[in-house]
């Protein structure tokens, strides 16, 4: 009895730590955003004053306005055609047979194993050439690039488990390969559609080399270039207020769409249960 009650207890203080470490760094940047003047430099890890004065001047001051806009452009754009595009290949890449199946699989799948950098260069000729520098379209043309091959990965493998006999009966009915896609297998993946697009938001959301390199104005940056040249009065001062409470601005959402989902995919994990 004893040894149980130790071992609930530690499991409990292992998970209390483990929830400490990970929410500590968003209060901290909370707590600071609040701050003004000397008390940015007090340590303190307790309100002592709260003060909206960073949040005005992130909000009034520069473009940070128009740079959440453009994140919010760019982020539903990329989600928008990396699923369409992804929903079609995985329906002929885990439904129709030809030759090379696999291998054209494999290939796509290793695009995503080239880190950002190592195809910056090349990719920044293909955008200069075709006329995309410094507009948002550079952002949204190198976001799906990379995005697509895990969203193509993730559906094809999903639309693999999905019974055969529906898309059958379909066929029977007369239904086209369109009308399956939409009709048929796009409601039972709801859940995989629903993950894939959530990571591809955050993705393209949070990205910072691209952006900084496709990106040259202010009325084309997106948050995380516009949080990085954030500046002070002076060349010596960080603005440390306006940079917390710009990143708190920027992660309030992508918390808020986190927990909204997570029940989407849960309700449609239990909704897309196929009865035999």
């Amino acid at each position: 009895m004893a040894w149980a009650i130790v071992k609930r207890t530690s499991f409990y203080a292992l998970v209390v730590a483990i929830v400490v470490i990970a929410v500590f760094p968003f209060y901290y940047a909370i707590l600071t955003s609040f701050k003004s003047g000397t008390d940015l430099f007090r340590i303190t890890y307790w309100p002592t004053s709260l003060s909206l004065g960073n949040y005005a001047s992130v909000l009034t001051q520069g473009s940070f306005v128009q740079n959440l806009w453009n994140s919010l452009i760019v982020s539903t754009l990329v989600v928008c055609l990396a699923l369409l595009m992804a929903v079609t290949a995985s329906y002929a890449l885990s439904r129709v047979r030809f030759r090379g199946r696999g291998l054209l699989l494999l290939t796509i799948l290793s695009v995503s194993m080239f880190p950002q950098i190592a195809v910056l260069a090349g990719l920044f000729e293909v955008i200069r050439f075709f006329g995309l520098f410094n507009t948002i379209w550079a952002l949204i043309f190198s976001y799906t690039i990379f995005t697509l091959p895990f969203t193509v990965w993730v559906l094809t493998t999903f639309m693999r488990d999905l019974p055969i006999e529906i898309e059958e009966a379909a066929i029977v009915d007369g239904a086209t390969p369109w009308v399956i896609i939409t009709k048929v297998f796009m409601p039972l993946m709801w859940p995989a559609l629903v993950t894939t697009g959530l990571l591809a938001f955050i993705a393209a959301w949070n990205e910072f080399l691209f952006a900084l390199t496709f990106t040259s104005s202010n009325a084309t940056r997106t948050v995380p270039v516009a949080i990085a040249l954030l500046s002070g009065g002076s060349q010596y001062e960080i603005p440390w207020g306006n940079i917390m409470a710009a990143s708190v601005i920027v992660t309030v959402p992508l918390v808020v769409l986190v927990l909204i989902f997570q029940r989407k995919i849960i309700s449609g994990l239990t909704a897309g249960g196929v009865k035999g």
